[in-house]
């Protein structure tokens, strides 16, 4: 008899590789499907990018979008990645994605805007000052962290681009090229990646376009050289490695919501109270905690971010998840 399968299904929580696995050096060679000696130059060449000093970037901390949580620990939040470009497995963005060039880089801003631009990483750092922001970033699957992101709000692009009256939305496309990135070769999602808000969440302070972590710039599984981050919606709504940004009237095709649409809305922020299909949404894994197997802690309507409630006063959220 034939059993016909998901085109795509997420691995479950229990099938995350656990974090002990990453702190066991013989454990985790021994997950992965190639020869020892080809595993351990794999391994010890992304440790040796790990840990190779970075451009530091000059950045005041900014108290009022400052978590009260204590930081994931750099060697966690650099190795448990989500980074399918690169491969499924937590660990296989920091094995894979040091190979890809960010320099150059460029993007493109453009479609409803009276100054469509390309800029290249330098000319988006002077778009204004960076800010270091301590945010918790909380993934669909069930894991959280807490980063001290560098950057500036999104808020300060888009007013330099002028949005027409047209632009109702953001767009949001990751590069895609599978000679650097070995996962875009894969039938997982619909390639090139895309993200997208609605403008007034793109301008909402809390926004932040991301050019660096931990003082440095960003290493490449983190989304190098440059990304969102949106505290108050799950990990996946923060596009990587950004090559375009585009305002539109219309409502973007995002590449989750067309892959599977009963499981990540549109808006898919952070709400305990409507579960993922197949798990619960209500409790979390904070990264670094004691262990796998610590106790999880509740989570917080909004991932802790009652600011952003305004955005839809009046919406029901869970039609609108």
């Amino acid at each position: 008899m034939l059993i016909k399968r998901a085109r795509f299904t997420e691995p479950l929580p229990s099938e995350i590789t656990p974090r002990s696995l990453f702190e066991s050096r013989r454990e985790f060679m021994q997950q992965l499907a190639v020869g020892s000696i080809a595993a351990s130059a794999m391994l010890d060449s992304a440790l040796a990018q790990n840990t190779a000093p970075r451009s530091k970037l000059a950045a005041r901390a900014n108290p009022a979008y400052f978590a009260k949580d204590k930081p994931t620990a750099f060697a966690d939040a650099t190795s448990y990645n989500n980074f399918y470009e690169f491969g499924t497995d937590k660990g296989d963005p920091m094995l894979y994605a040091g190979s890809m060039k960010t320099q150059p880089w460029t993007v493109r801003i453009d479609g409803e805007v009276k100054k469509p631009m390309t800029l290249d990483i330098d000319s988006l750092l002077k778009v204004a000052p960076l800010e270091e922001r301590l945010y918790r970033l909380r993934c669909v699957e069930g894991w959280s962290m807490a980063i001290p992101w560098v950057g500036y709000s999104l808020a300060e692009l888009i007013r330099k681009v002028e949005p027409t009256g047209n632009a109702k939305f953001v767009e949001f496309t990751s590069l895609a090229d599978p000679k650097q990135m070995p996962g875009v070769g894969s039938r997982v999602l619909d390639w090139p990646y895309v993200e997208g808000l609605r403008i007034d969440e793109a301008n909402h302070p809390l926004a932040l376009l991301c050019v660096g972590m931990y003082g440095q710039t960003l290493l490449n599984q983190n989304g190098a050289p440059v990304r969102v981050v949106l505290p108050w919606k799950y990990g996946f709504k923060s596009a990587k490695s950004i090559v375009r940004i585009r305002f539109t009237e219309t409502q973007p095709h995002t590449a989750w919501n067309k892959s599977a649409p009963s499981e990540y809305g549109f808006y898919s922020n952070v709400n305990p109270e409507v579960d993922h299909p197949r798990w619960s949404q209500a409790a979390e894994r904070r990264i670094g905690e004691d262990g796998f197997f610590a106790k999880k802690r509740k989570t917080l309507m909004f991932n802790g971010y009652p600011e952003v409630a305004a955005l839809y006063t009046g919406m029901d959220l869970k039609k609108f998840f």
